[in-house]
């Protein structure tokens, strides 16, 4: 969750990318490989692993993805968001631009005029997007911002032909094949939902249920935020934002596994994202927020 501008250009340079952007890249260095548990338990998820048929794949592109000043996002709508509502952008609660937000701290309507570069299909930036507030934003229990934008899904669509994409509303499954995509960086992981950790530490904070990617899922220093699409879907499942780098244990950019029973495991190079099936309830008409509605179980401030 650190801002490592010198780690992260170095891991893309080792990952043959593509030239740096000169903003500072928020998330952690890049892992050098997947490692076996330091520990002799295996965390028990929270849901077990189910073993589906393979799905017929969607083609999976940076369509409605952005790059922020230090991360990566994208525009989403609601399953039962309406073209006329104003849209909202999804990143990480690290990535807000005012800071980390505090252990047990929730952020709402926070005024923000925070600019975000679409981009279309190919990953070429067509706009620049502004935020009007924060609508929300935690690292506790989850790690989320969402903003309102200016404008519309209809007036996006309008004019730049790009569509946002839509969170499901169903938790996600082991096994479903993914895909994080980096609007910062401009590049796409590949890879699966390994399992779940039931709680996720990582120094003062604690998230709930995350996603744990399988090993090709290496991401960098600046994807934080990004979306996490079911190939199958196209849908979003989850948000990156963080990962076991060193091998140390609950550590910051060192997060750790902790099951039911209290048995810490840690994953050095394994990483990590928040799931994002429990944000539609917590939204009505109009892409309100509100966080007294049923189902709703979002942390209130």
């Amino acid at each position: 969750m650190r801002k490592p501008l010198v780690t992260a250009l170095l891991a893309l340079v080792i990952a043959g990318a593509g030239a740096a952007p000169t903003a500072a890249a928020t998330q952690r260095t890049t892992p050098t490989a997947a490692h076996a548990p330091t520990t002799a338990h295996a965390p028990t998820t929270a849901h077990a692993p189910a073993t589906a048929t393979a799905p017929t794949l969607r083609a999976v592109d940076y369509a409605g993805t952005v790059a922020l000043s230090n991360c990566s996002g994208s525009v989403v709508r609601l399953p039962a968001s309406a073209d006329t509502d104003p849209a909202l952008v999804l990143t990480n609660g690290h990535c807000l631009e005012t800071g980390f937000p505090e252990p047990g701290e929730v952020i709402v309507d926070q005024s923000s005029s925070r600019s975000f570069g679409l981009l279309n299909s190919a990953g070429t930036r067509v706009a620049t997007l502004r935020a009007s507030k924060v609508a929300y934003s935690t690292m506790t229990d989850t790690d989320v911002t969402l903003y309102q934008l200016t404008r519309t899904y209809a007036q996006i669509k309008s004019s730049y032909g790009i569509s946002a994409l839509t969170l499901n509303d169903t938790h996600p499954v082991a096994g479903t094949a993914i895909k994080v995509v980096s609007g910062y960086w401009k590049r796409i992981y590949t890879c699966a939902i390994d399992g779940f950790a039931y709680r996720l530490k990582e120094g003062d904070w604690t998230w709930k249920d995350s996603v744990r990617y399988t090993s090709a899922c290496d991401t960098i220093g600046g994807t934080s935020g990004s979306p996490v699409v079911d190939t199958a879907t196209g849908k979003v499942v989850a948000v990156n934002n963080t990962g076991n780098e060193d091998g140390e244990r609950c550590t910051e950019n060192n997060p750790c596994e902790v099951d039911e029973n209290g048995t810490v495991t840690v994953r050095e190079g394994i990483n990590y994202a928040e799931e994002t099936y429990g944000i539609p309830a917590c939204f009505g008409a109009g892409n309100k927020l509100n966080l007294n509605a049923s189902g709703c179980t979002l942390p209130k401030p």
